[in-house]
């Protein structure tokens, strides 16, 4: 049975996660002092005992879930379960950095400093009230992106995330996705609901933040991937450190192509999947793209044991 491990991305965040991994295991509980150290803030007494609108934030949230994702894969290797055991690795969106980390792409300060970038880079590409993001329930991802491209109308309005095949996000302009909203029932969704973001991810009106990535990640040193990457967008698995800089520059802007990747580690081969890290909303996806594929959440200590023995 061929194993992919998963990797959450924004909106998975709970005060609290992490907290439980952190007691059980010293290694769970040094990624969290590793990410402290490297921003400089003691991000953990957030997660832990903060605010969830202060968590929420896109830097904040960012090195915050990959650091309990991390956790979660430092207390697997302390129960002996290595990354080498997937297959393959892929995460949603921000998710792609924390699985780069498992597999050893990236340390976790470099990851941690390069996700605070990205939060901050993406915030601030586009003024407040002027971008906006939209779920689109019902519509197959290309007849959704045609819906974007008629609303459009001269401004930015794009297919951002191929969630699964009931659910895709739309992204851009606050005039664009609003009038693509109206005209998502005529166009057959089952609904359309703007959602509680702070900025326009995955769009061209992210391009300032893709510029900031580029130089980035230039400074940041690159090994080749204990085990295949798939990238978001591309929906196909990388296994060298060559091409990763420019997948995760383009990633900005691009669309994350989270059905197609999961169509694609199927055909590889993958029947079980292992979300590594807060919330079980991957899991969802993966059961309505793939209704035979068995999965395994690994957020807690309880979890970590279970798929330990398993």
């Amino acid at each position: 049975m061929s194993i992919a491990f998963v990797f959450p991305g924004q909106g998975a965040q709970t005060i609290g996660m992490g907290r439980d991994l952190a007691d059980s295991y010293p290694a769970a509980r040094a990624v969290f002092e590793e990410v402290d150290d490297a921003l400089g803030e003691k991000l953990s007494a957030l997660i832990w005992d903060g605010d969830l609108d202060t968590l929420t934030l896109t830097e904040n949230a960012q090195p915050a879930l990959m650091a309990t994702s991390i956790a979660a894969m430092r207390a697997l290797e302390a129960e002996g379960v290595e990354v080498t055991r997937a297959s393959f690795v892929a995460g949603h969106s921000l998710g792609e950095y924390s699985a780069l980390c498992a597999a050893g792409v990236f340390g976790v300060a470099d990851t941690a400093r390069l996700l605070r970038t990205r939060g901050r880079a993406m915030q601030s590409a586009v003024p407040v009230g002027e971008g906006a993001m939209a779920a689109i329930l019902g519509l197959s991802a290309s007849d959704a992106a045609a819906l974007a491209e008629r609303a459009a109308e001269g401004d930015v309005c794009q297919l951002a995330n191929e969630n699964d095949p009931t659910q895709n996000v739309i992204s851009g302009s606050k005039a664009a996705v609003e009038r693509a909203i109206a005209m998502a029932k005529d166009a057959g969704a089952k609904r359309a609901l703007p959602l509680p973001v702070s900025a326009p991810f995955h769009c061209a009106l992210m391009a300032p933040a893709a510029e900031a990535m580029d130089k980035a990640l230039a400074e940041v040193s690159m090994r080749d991937p204990k085990v295949p990457v798939v990238a978001n967008v591309t929906a196909q698995a990388v296994d060298t450190a060559a091409p990763i800089r420019q997948l995760l520059v383009d990633q900005v802007t691009g669309r994350v192509r989270w059905m197609t990747s999961v169509e694609w580690m199927v055909a590889q081969g993958v029947s079980e999947f292992w979300e590594i890290g807060a919330g079980k909303a991957l899991s969802g996806m993966i059961r309505r793209i793939h209704k035979d594929a068995v999965l395994r959440n690994v957020g807690v200590a309880a979890d970590v044991k279970d798929a330990a023995a398993s």
